[in-house]
């Protein structure tokens, strides 16, 4: 198992390995994809793309979308995922699978709609729409997964706090968010990883001033070709905030996904 654990785990990672060696490389090489290693290293293809590109102001407005679309999320999430697993009734689960089956349409079936409703309002390219369209498009997941952690709790800790007087804000921000942490911050950093990685809606709804670094990428694709060394140096730019997120979040990643799981 531990075999197959590795070997599952290689082949994910395989094609972050290969565009992170070939941002390293100069076109030349880059062409020859049966050479993994490059016969000189170069930091060049950074340079280019720094000077094309305005990196920051990119990842910046990843920043703004990712985490404020996971913050509202959460700050809806929170209190439906309470109230259906401490106050559920006879259609809680039709309820819970309704909000599932929304993620299961092809999101080109809702673009014409969207985008001549954003056309109309002057929205494109604007950062409050396109957080919105990220809140509205990981709501349920994130609703679906706070449910699951919060069923975990013990239903008799949260009469007790009634029973001594707390109200609903205090039994939600002082006994049912503490223990539900691990959930919850797992949760975050799940739809966190999720938004800043939606390339179909920021590539069909942002141009310029609210462009994330989905659309930085797809820059690199021109109408004269691929230039897999700049791509790949793009790329590479684009996923290392989120890569280095993962690795020093990952131990709260793993204790938020087992969570409930140990008795």
């Amino acid at each position: 198992m531990t075999l197959v654990a590795w070997t599952i785990g290689i082949l994910m990672f395989w094609p972050i390995l290969w565009t992170f060696l070939t941002s390293f490389k100069t076109e030349q090489d880059a062409v020859l994809m049966s050479q993994l290693f490059s016969t000189g290293w170069t930091f060049e293809n950074f340079g280019i793309v720094q000077e094309r590109s305005d990196y920051l102001r990119f990842a910046m407005n990843s920043v703004i979308i990712a985490f404020g679309s996971t913050l509202l999320c959460l700050l809806f999430a929170i209190p439906a995922a309470w109230s259906m697993a401490f106050s559920p009734s006879k259609r809680t689960k039709d309820t819970l699978l309704w909000m599932l089956s929304t993620k299961m349409m092809p999101p080109v079936g809702a673009l014409l709609p969207i985008y001549l409703i954003f056309k109309e309002y002057r929205l494109i390219d604007q950062h409050i729409p396109v957080l919105i369209i990220m809140f509205m498009l990981n709501l349920p997941l994130v609703v679906w997964m706070l449910f699951t952690y919060f069923k975990e709790i013990p239903v008799d800790i949260l009469e007790a706090a009634r029973m001594d007087g707390a109200g609903i804000w205090q039994e939600l921000s002082r006994v049912l968010a503490p223990m539900a942490l691990p959930g919850i911050a797992s949760t975050f950093l799940l739809n966190v990883i999720l938004a800043w990685n939606e390339a179909f809606w920021t590539l069909k709804l942002t141009d310029v001033h609210a462009a994330p670094l989905t659309v930085f990428i797809a820059s690199y694709s021109s109408p004269e070709g691929l230039f897999w060394a700049k791509l790949s140096a793009a790329s590479t730019m684009a996923i290392a905030p989120i890569l280095i997120l993962g690795w020093f979040s990952q131990t709260q990643l793993v204790r938020g996904l087992t969570f409930g799981a140990v008795k």
